[in-house]
């Protein structure tokens, strides 16, 4: 019985040994240092050591930076390093490979840190600014309008800001368009220092918005202020639009979305509005079809920015703000701007087109030079047999006016041994002339045939031979 009892206590001490980690496994992983080091506009630098009582195995980098995403992005780095019980890592954020980020965005990371043992440890969320230091930034808050500036003096920062107050009050009593939080505007003393500020800057550029980070930035002189006012309601017209139609769904034609950005500046500039004005003289102007796209920077581009104005004006001044709003969101859920306009106003962009040009006393047009895009018909290879007739011939017909893939008939020799590519409409199948073959058809059949009666007349042959061997 004793011995019973001394097992049983046995068993006891080891079931509970179990539960107990060894001394040489308990970790503690430790943070000593954490830190970020900016050399703008080039990249980041994150730097961190940790300790613990056995070896580092993984170090993880998390960062990213706070914008509007259409779902949670994360971004993780490697650093290379030593499994010790004291470790040291680096790793730089290259914004040449990466892009770069919007002047004033806030930068967040975090370590996700592993030993031996498999403890972990997540370091706490840290960020940093990513804005040059080289500039003495002032600051003026209120009316949801942060504007950053160092060179023009109080005064310039005050113009500046109050311009971008009242455009987006006006923003928000008539089109709908508003923001819960500061927009950030950064105001640099030229564009020189601007386009220092982001790389890969276009030379002409004098101002760009960042709807997905709420910033825009400026490169106003102090001789620019009239200039920089309307700039800066334009760009913050870009943030608060971006704001309310984003999405990995939507997208927003450009005579909209540029129309709506001179609406907030208060309506074209001068050299616009006379070419627009000449343009209505001449009737002669574009279709707000074809600018649903990219506007370049020469007298058209500039014309387009006036015409998407006066379109966009039109909607406003005659259906009000609530219809304006509602086409937005419906941009945003993913409607084309024909659905869109027609859910809201029951008209398409064509519709609208005729609309608008009657109201600034032009005709509608008698048919548009840009009509609705029809989908383009998919090039489907068709062999020719050899000695066959030519694809049209054989009853393949081409759609017109589109015309894709096609190109001259290929010479006698070579058209039996090249495919035809030729643009065949969804609505059009293509018809084999079958008949030709026929004759092929006979002449295969009856060498079936034969070959049948000769396979079946050996075998009884051979089976007659045998037959008499064996008697």
């Amino acid at each position: 019985m004793a011995r019973f009892r001394s097992s049983i206590l046995v068993l006891l001490l080891l079931f509970l040994g179990s539960l107990v980690t060894p001394a040489h496994a308990q970790s503690s992983i430790q943070v000593i240092r954490d830190a970020a080091s900016l050399t703008f506009p080039e990249n980041i630098d994150f730097k961190a050591e940790f300790q613990s009582g056995v070896n580092i195995t993984s170090v993880v980098l998390e960062y990213g930076s706070d914008q509007l995403t259409c779902g949670t992005v994360e971004a993780k780095a490697f650093p290379t390093f030593t499994p010790a019980t004291d470790v040291k890592v680096v790793w730089t954020w290259e914004m040449r490979q990466s892009g770069s980020l919007a002047p004033g965005a806030a930068v967040w990371w975090r370590w996700q840190v592993r030993d031996a043992s498999g403890a972990q440890f997540t370091s706490p969320t840290q960020t940093i600014l990513w804005l040059d230091n080289v500039h003495p930034w002032q600051g003026i808050t209120g009316g949801n309008i942060a504007l950053h500036y160092y060179n023009g003096g109080d005064s310039f920062g005050q113009q500046l800001h109050d311009v971008a107050a009242q455009a987006l009050l006006r923003l928000s009593q008539d089109v709908g368009v508003s923001t819960d939080s500061p927009v950030d505007i950064y105001i640099y003393a030229n564009t020189t220092d601007l386009q220092e500020a982001v790389l890969y800057e276009p030379s002409w550029s004098g101002g760009q918005a960042f709807p997905q980070d709420n910033i825009v930035i400026i490169g106003i002189s102090p001789d620019q202020l009239d200039w920089g006012k309307s700039t800066e309601a334009h760009e913050l017209t870009h943030v608060l639009v971006g704001h309310l139609t984003f999405s990995c769904l939507g997208f927003v034609p450009t005579w909209l979305n540029e129309g709506l950005a001179v609406y907030g500046e208060g309506g074209p500039q001068a050299y616009e509005k006379t070419l627009f004005d000449q343009a209505v003289a001449g009737n002669t102007l574009m279709s707000l079809r074809s600018l649903g796209g990219n506007f370049p920077n020469t007298d058209t581009g500039y014309l387009a920015y006036a015409e998407s104005y006066s379109a966009v004006n039109f909607l406003i001044k005659t259906y009000g703000r609530n219809k304006m709003t509602n086409l937005l969101l419906d941009l945003r859920d993913g409607a084309t701007a024909d659905e869109a306009l027609m859910t809201v106003y029951g008209f398409n962009v064509d519709g609208l087109d005729d609309a608008w040009r009657t109201s600034i006393g032009l005709a509608p047009h008698a048919g548009s030079s840009t009509p609705t895009p029809v989908p383009t018909p998919t090039a489907v290879p068709t062999f020719v047999p050899v000695g066959a007739a030519p694809v049209a011939a054989a009853g393949l017909s081409t759609p017109h006016p589109a015309q894709v893939g096609t190109s001259a008939t290929p010479s006698a020799t070579l058209q039996a041994a090249v495919p035809t590519v030729t643009s065949v409409s969804p609505s059009q199948k293509p018809v084999v002339n079958l008949s030709r073959f026929i004759p092929i058809l006979k002449i295969g059949l009856a060498c079936l045939v034969i070959a049948v009666l000769l396979a079946g007349l050996a075998i009884f042959l051979m089976l007659r031979h045998q037959k008499r061997r064996g008697k």
